[in-house]
């Protein structure tokens, strides 16, 4: 069993930055892969950056690309996401997610393990 707590949302101005945090208990961190997904109201919950375990591999969605870093500290069982040049688009609450396997997948139906989310507002 995996537990996982994101922090660090809020308000901010088109521009901002805000950084995401995602405190993982329970079953070994570094084992699986893990991705930041976000859902915006009367919208379907979208990938936004996955993570294998080793931190090796990195995919990012197209919409975030050269805008948001995601990263993970194994010793501290603990995921980041790194979000730069936020746009209003960018509002939305963000999940944290795990899996089993070293596979980023986009769909949210592999990950077995979610955070309760962490809202985002990005004031035009």
């Amino acid at each position: 069993q995996v537990q996982l707590v994101e922090s660090g949302g809020g308000l901010v101005q088109a521009g901002g930055s805000l950084r995401l945090s995602c405190a993982a208990s329970g079953r070994t961190f570094s084992t699986g892969a893990m991705s930041w997904f976000r859902q915006a109201p009367g919208k379907e919950r979208e990938f936004v950056a996955g993570i294998t375990g080793s931190g090796a591999t990195i995919h990012y969605a197209d919409s975030v690309k050269g805008r948001f870093t995601i990263s993970r500290d194994n010793a501290k069982s603990t995921m980041y996401l790194q979000m730069n040049i936020l746009k209003p688009e960018d509002t939305a609450v963000y999940y944290c997610a795990a899996k089993f396997g070293q596979s980023i997948v986009a769909p949210a139906t592999p990950y077995t393990y979610w955070g309760q989310g962490t809202q985002v507002t990005v004031s035009s």
